[in-house]
């Protein structure tokens, strides 16, 4: 029926709303996705950038770490892209998408309200074709049996004339109304049949037309729509390839030979290598006395010993004198001085004085220096001894050249600066001259006063670095004052070496299991600053108390528990650490030591 074709059309309409509100929904969930993407991209960019006034961004001059950096900004810009997915598909399908819902569902309830109505008219003609039919029938039945009663009353004798009348006028009212009736169910029959006609072929077609093209339409767009999901996609297409277009040129501007060139500048000392040892001849025994002799009797007698002559002299290590790299050849820690009750603690400076020891032969302990290995803590004591001469004197002589060039650099850019600033101040206080009703030209002269004193005290100072500078590249001859300074700074001062004289001059040698060697804090000991503090391997309670007076060492109370993060390695000292910054070495013999091997 007409009826069962509405809620089949109703019902399928209802459908094609439900697909349309799916695929909104669908987009709507893409581009969360998206934006959730981008998201975690952009944060992972960020994650690996490299921090300002850090050290990463002293490694970001090598071509490899610059080419991440490139793929960061990179992936950045490419994350973006997908930003830009998302912000469109909002706009041009979910947000359209969503507003034409709406008018849909307000069209399609128009065009079943006007179907509905429709149906209704046709149903209330035929109500009134069928009241007017069932009238007309009563009415002949009516005018039937009134004809009927008449003939009989005619018919009969019995009968009076006047109910003969009567009968006749009854039969004549009830046929005038059967015909009335007829005429009226003529009328309403005809007007049943157009009504009927307009409602099968031209209202209900309307209808179901109007149905057609919202269904059509609704069809349409969201093809459309599924076409621009595609389109948001391939327009940014291009820039994603572009992204990754930059990422590959980054990846091949990596040069390995730049980069080990710029590691072989960074760490190029400018020292020169040892010269060759001489042959010491042991076959006499003589020669071989006056050379274990030597290290003892050549400070006293102010002679220099000839196995170390003028030809070698200077050439085993850059600015060390002779007798101090006798003292390197020595064990490189001062003994630790014994507990209070074997010695007498005003022998030597710092503690008791040391027990003598018997010498090794001097070839033993060259082999000793030249095979050791420095030790990072003697980094970190040079680092906590305090800041470096404002000169560099304390770095090599190429990492010098290069700091002082910096320093000058540093200075002139302030100097740039400053003169900028006086510049603008001056424009200001001539504006100021010329229209005093602007501003005070006296207010600025003070400041005028501060930047010229600044930019002649920063002059002052370049002047200086730049006389450095001139010297560390060789253009002024080095001052004999700088000279000593530089070889008494390469000295053993700390833990890592002590120069062991005794107090007639002579040397004395001191048992030692491993040699460390004095290296001069230079621009990697930021390296070993920023490592992560040793872990305690247990824990000590001082015996007696110590003064720790010599850079590296620490002072402790008796009785004070500490941590202990380094075990004697043989050579009598335990290394300790108070709180959490405070660290240092002392002697074993003044501790109590547990060690617990599990520990953190």
């Amino acid at each position: 029926s007409l009826q069962d074709q509405f809620d089949n059309l109703e019902k399928h309409t209802q459908w094609g709303i439900d697909v349309l509100e799916k695929y909104i929904k669908f987009v709507k969930e893409r581009t969360e996705i998206e934006l959730s993407y981008a998201k975690q991209l952009r944060n992972l960019s960020k994650k690996y950038q490299p921090k300002k006034n850090s050290k990463e961004e002293e490694e970001y001059r090598y071509t490899s770490t610059r080419a991440f950096l490139a793929t960061l900004n990179e992936l950045n810009d490419y994350a973006g892209q997908h930003e830009v997915i998302s912000e469109n598909m909002t706009s041009l399908i979910t947000g359209e998408l969503s507003r034409y819902v709406q008018e849909l569902k307000q069209e399609r309830k128009a065009h079943f309200h006007d179907g509905r109505k429709a149906q209704q008219h046709i149903e209330t003609c035929w109500k009134q074709l069928e009241a007017s039919k069932r009238r007309f029938e009563r009415d002949c039945k009516e005018a039937e049996r009134a004809q009927q009663y008449f003939e009989r009353m005619d018919a009969d004798i019995n009968v009076t004339k006047a109910d003969v009348e009567k009968a006749r006028q009854q039969a004549q009212l009830r046929h005038q109304m059967a015909e009335d009736s007829k005429a009226e169910y003529s009328s309403t029959l005809q007007k049943f049949n157009s009504e009927q006609h307009d409602h099968y072929y031209t209202h209900i077609p309307t209808i179901f037309q109007r149905i057609q093209e919202m269904e059509e339409r609704r069809i349409l767009r969201i093809g459309e729509s599924m076409k621009t999901f595609a389109e948001v996609d391939r327009q940014v297409t291009p820039i994603i390839g572009k992204c990754l277009d930059e990422i590959t040129k980054a990846a091949e501007s990596v040069d390995h030979k730049n980069d080990s060139q710029l590691v072989v500048e960074a760490f190029k000392s400018g020292f020169e290598p040892p010269g060759d040892v001489e042959f010491e001849d042991f076959t006499q025994p003589m020669k071989r006395t006056v050379s274990e002799s030597s290290l003892s009797n050549s400070r006293g007698d102010g002679k220099p010993e000839p196995k170390f002559g003028s030809k070698s002299k200077g050439k085993l290590w850059p600015f060390i004198k002779k007798n101090k790299l006798m003292s390197l050849l020595t064990s490189p820690h001062q003994p630790p001085p014994p507990p209070p009750a074997s010695a007498s603690p005003s022998a030597v400076p710092n503690g008791p004085q040391s027990p003598k020891q018997q010498k090794e032969p001097l070839s033993h302990r060259f082999n000793e220096f030249m095979t050791s290995k420095p030790k990072i803590h003697c980094f970190r004591s040079l680092k906590r001894g305090g800041a470096g001469p404002e000169d560099f004197s304390n770095l090599p002589p190429e990492q010098r050249r290069k700091k002082l060039q910096q320093k000058v650099d540093e200075l002139n850019r302030d100097i740039q600066k400053e003169m900028d600033q006086r510049d603008a101040l001056t424009k200001m206080k001539d504006v100021y001259l010329k229209n005093p009703q602007m501003g005070d030209a006296a207010s600025v002269d003070q400041r005028l006063a501060e930047l010229g004193q600044n930019i002649e005290k920063l002059r002052l100072e370049v002047q200086k670095f730049e006389g450095w500078l001139a010297e560390a590249e060789g253009k002024l001859p080095v001052r004999p004052e700088q000279a000593r300074r530089q070889s008494e700074l390469y000295e053993p001062q700390s833990s890592c070496a002590q120069d062991r004289e005794s107090p007639d001059g002579s040397y004395t040698e001191e048992q030692s299991q491993e040699t460390e060697m004095k290296v001069p804090a230079t621009d990697f000991d930021d390296e070993f600053d920023d490592e992560e503090p040793l872990p305690t391997i247990g824990t000590c309670k001082a015996l007696y108390t110590f003064e720790g007076q010599n850079e590296g060492t620490i002072s402790v109370a008796e009785g004070e528990v500490l941590y202990v993060i380094e075990e004697d390695k043989g050579d009598g000292w335990t290394r300790i650490r108070r709180q959490e910054d405070e660290e240092g070495y002392v002697p074993t013999s003044y501790l109590e030591v547990y060690l617990d091997r599990n520990a953190k």
